[in-house]
Formats: structure tokens, C-alpha cells, sequence
């Protein structure tokens, strides 16, 4: 049995109500944003103590506090608690929670997942969790510590953790103020630990190109890597020619890449298209909001139609693209059968553009799910076309055209293809889009018709 609930203030006759629930949940994972406070959590620890089916418990962006967590702890400690999973984002923690939660990953080694991100733990916090994962009771395998106010400092104390803990898959420090010295640092103890991490996500952590030789040998070491995140580091062009090092090394097998806002120009796309074509295990790239522009759009399409590309997701928002690269899309998605999801908003495509890509979009080879069209420039005169696919396309599920000038014309026909029965696109996103209440009475009476559709505005 599962919980799933959040945003909901808890009156006591409510969290009464469902305190009798949970005695008999496996999974309560939507306890977000409900208002809480430690005095709930007194109640959560017996329910954690005397429920021994309970493995998840998802309490994120509560007032909780130090005291709350305190309470959660007693129940953790128990010898009848199986928890699994424990999620406490932003909950008003501070370092004297550590303690506890050292505890906590010392005695109960059916805890897997700990998720404290956007918590003011602090070094000196982190620093005690770190003593907690290195004691052999430790199974943890992901660990998420996101906005902790970490600083190059906690490297050591975390590189300790890591050489003793082999069983540490996923390990996420975004948004934390390492810098350079302490990336590499990190990285020569992930080289030389023996855990088989599988995620590392360092986005806005303060890293340029001279960390990129460090986090290459992890990814030409590390053939467990399957997702690395550095978005919101300014690495440039010479970084990225050093990650690929790492990233085109056969011990690789990276699936997810996440670039975004890395200061990279269409200089790099000779190295990603290389990426791109010969890298098969990579199902997924972001490269939002880096100045790729016409040029480097093309060389990337170029290694799209290469039959050893896999890529199941691009995400290109925001990358200076207009519709001089559509048509060199358009001849992309008439080859590759992977690609699934294309966001490609924020770019200025125009109607021109769409008109360019619809040859590919209408392709038999092109299995596109989830296009995502927002602010590109668009108006009423290419809403046939896009209507068209929409109606054509039955793998297309998912449609962003958010913060484009379709007015009532064009979101008449967008209404017009959803009624189609060949058209299976389920969710429609039209954020931003001004019309009139009689468009607005057409599209509450087309979601009444087919529920199956969830129109997003």
C-alpha cells in the first residue's frame, strides 16, 4: 500500500486520519510541502518503529527541524525499522542533525537512500555524516547533498567515506562551492576507491577546464558511470575536448550527459558529434543554453544519422538556433530511429522552421514522443503543420508550445488535430498563450471529452 500525497495542510482530525493509514503503508512518498512540524514527527517515529513494511518515507520541504529529526531517529534506531528510502530536502536542518542521523547510518543497514540536499549542514555536518557511512553497518547507496553550504574542506572527510563504501552508487554535491582544487581532489579518490558509482552530479560547483582532466580519468576508470552531471560549470571548449578523453575511452559507458550552461560554442560540436555517433551506450545529452548556434546544430545532426548513434534525448533550449538548421533537423529525424525526446525551445525556429522539420517529423523512421517547441517564434501559420503531425504521429505523446503567439486561430487547430482518434498526444502545454473564453470553453469541453489529454496552462 502506498501514500501519496503532498501540498495538503494537515488538520488534526486529517493527520489523525492518516496516521491509521500509514500503520499498514509500504511507501509514503508524498508527505512534501504538508506543513509538518517536529511535533508530527513524534508521531512518524512509532509509526516507523511498529510498521515494519515501511521502506520509503518522503517528508521533504517541511519545518521539521533539528527536533523533528531527532524524533524520526528513535524510530530509525529500532530494531524493527526496515526503512529503505528517507528523504528530509528542505527541512530546516542544520548540523546538529548530523549526530543523530550518524546514528542512524551506523546502526541500520537496511537504510540504502539518504536525500538531506537544501539543508544548511554545513562541512563540520557532512564531516559527522561521512564518520557515520565509513562504520561496516553502512549499506548506503545513494546520497544526495545538494545546497548543503559545503566547501572544499568536506573532500577529505568524503574521500574517506567513499575508499570504505563500495556498496555507493549515486553521489550529488550540486550547488556547492567546491571549486577546482577540491573537484580534482575528489576525483583522484573516486579513481582510486572501490566503489562503483553509477551517478555524479557536480552542477554550479564551481569548476573550469582545470578539473576537466581529473573528472576524465573517472569517466576512463569507472566503466560503472552511467550518468554525470556538470551543468552550470564554465569548463568552455578546451574542458569539454578534455572530457571527451574520458568520455570517448572504451572502459566508458556513460548514458546520461548533462552539459548545460558550459559556456561551449560550435567549436565543441566536432567533439559531441564524435560522441554522438560513436558512443552507444549514450541514451541522453543536455547541452541547454550554450552558444552552439546554426553551425554546431548541423555537425550534431550529422551525427544523429549515424547508425551507431543511440541518443534517445537531446535537449538543445536555448542554444542561439534559428531556421537556417531546420531543415539539417528535419533530415536528422527522417534517419534516426531512437530519438525520442527533442527540446528545442527557446530558439528561433519561426514558422519557416517548422515547415522545414515537418518532412522529418512525418517521417516513417522518426519516432518522436516528446517535442518541445516553447517560445521559438511560432504564430497561427504553422499550427496546420504541427496539427498535422499531431494527427499523423501516433508515438507523439507530448507537446510544449508555451510562450508563442498561436492566438485563437492557431490553438483552434491544435484542438482540431486533438480530436482526431489517430492523435495519442496526452499532454499539451500552452503556458502563456493568450485567447479568448470561447477558445478557453473549447478546450474545457475537449479535456472533458477525452480525460486521457491534460492540457498544461
Amino acid at each position: 500500500m502506498e501514500l501519496d500525497i503532498q501540498c495538503e495542510e494537515m488538520s488534526p482530525s486529517r493527520w489523525a486520519e492518516l496516521l491509521s493509514t500509514m500503520k499498514t503503508c509500504k511507501t509514503i512518498r508524498w508527505l512534501d510541502d504538508c506543513n509538518l512540524s517536529s511535533s508530527n514527527c513524534e508521531d512518524l517515529s512509532s509509526i516507523i518503529n511498529t510498521n515494519s513494511s515501511l521502506t520509503e518515507l518522503k517528508l521533504n520541504n517541511n519545518e521539521l527541524g533539528d527536533a523533528g529529526v531527532e524524533y524520526l531517529c528513535k524510530g530509525l534506531l529500532m530494531p524493527s525499522c526496515s526503512l529503505q528510502k528517507l528523504w528530509l530536502q528542505n527541512c530546516n536542518l542544520t548540523s546538529a542533525s548530523c549526530e543523530t542521523l550518524r546514528s542512524v547510518l551506523s546502526a541500520q543497514p537496511s537504510l540504502t537512500e539518504l536525500h538531506v540536499g537544501d539543508n544548511k549542514l554545513g562541512t563540520a555536518g557532512v564531516k559527522v555524516l561521512c564518520q557515520g557511512m565509513m562504520n561496516p553497518n553502512c549499506k548506503l547507496q545513494k546520497l544526495q547533498l545538494e545546497y548543503c553550504e559545503l566547501t572544499a574542506d568536506i573532500v577529505e572527510a568524503l574521500n574517506a567515506a567513499l575508499q570504505s563504501k563500495p556498496t555507493l552508487k549515486e553521489l550529488s554535491l550540486s550547488n556547492n562551492t567546491l571549486g577546482d582544487t577540491a573537484v580534482k581532489q575528489l576525483c583522484r579518490g573516486l579513481v582510486e576507491a572501490s566503489c562503483n558509482l553509477e551517478l555524479l552530479h557536480l552542477e554550479n560547483c564551481g569548476i573550469t577546464s582545470d578539473s576537466c582532466r581529473e573528472i576524465s580519468a573517472v569517466l576512463g576508470n569507472k566503466s560503472s558511470l552511467i550518468d554525470l552531471s556538470v551543468g552550470d560549470n564554465k569548463i568552455g571548449d578546451s574542458g569539454l575536448a578534455l572530457l571527451c578523453q574520458g568520455l570517448m575511452h572504451p572502459n566508458c559507458k556513460i548514458q546520461k550527459l548533462w552539459l548545460w550552461d558550459c559556456d561551449l560554442t560550435s567549436a565543441s560540436c566536432k567533439d559531441l558529434s564524435r560522441l554522438i555517433s560513436t558512443k552507444e551506450t549514450l541514451t541522453e545529452i543536455s547541452l541547454i543554453d550554450n552558444n552552439l548556434r546554426d553551425s554546431g546544430m548541423e555537425m550534431l545532426c550529422q551525427a544523429l544519422k549515424d547508425p551507431r548513434s543511440k541518443l534517445q534525448e537531446l535537449w538543445i533550449r536555448e542554444c542561439g538556433l534559428t531556421t537556417a538548421c531546420c531543415k539539417a533537423i528535419s533530415s536528422a529525424l527522417g534517419v534516426n530511429k531512437h530519438l525520442k525526446v527533442l527540446h528545442i525551445g527557446e530558439n528561433k525556429l519561426g514558422d519557416a522552421g517548422i515547415e522545414l522539420m515537418r518532412e522529418g517529423l512525418l517521417h516513417p523512421n522518426c519516432n518522436i514522443q516528446s517535442l518541445w517547441l516553447g517560445n521559438c517564434d511560432l504564430t497561427a501559420a504553422c499550427c496546420a503543420t504541427l496539427a498535422t503531425v499531431m494527427a499523423t504521429k501516433q508515438c507523439l505523446t507530448e507537446l510544449d508550445l508555451s510562450y508563442n503567439s498561436l492566438e485563437d486561430e492557431g490553438v483552434r487547430k491544435i484542438c482540431e488535430a486533438l480530436r482526431n482518434p489517430s492523435c495519442n498526444v496526452q499532454q499539451l502545454i500552452l503556458y502563456d498563450i493568450f485567447w479568448s473564453s470561447e477558445v478557453d470553453d473549447e478546450l474545457r469541453a475537449l479535456e472533458e471529452s477525452k480525460p486521457e489529454v491534460k492540457i498544461i496552462s
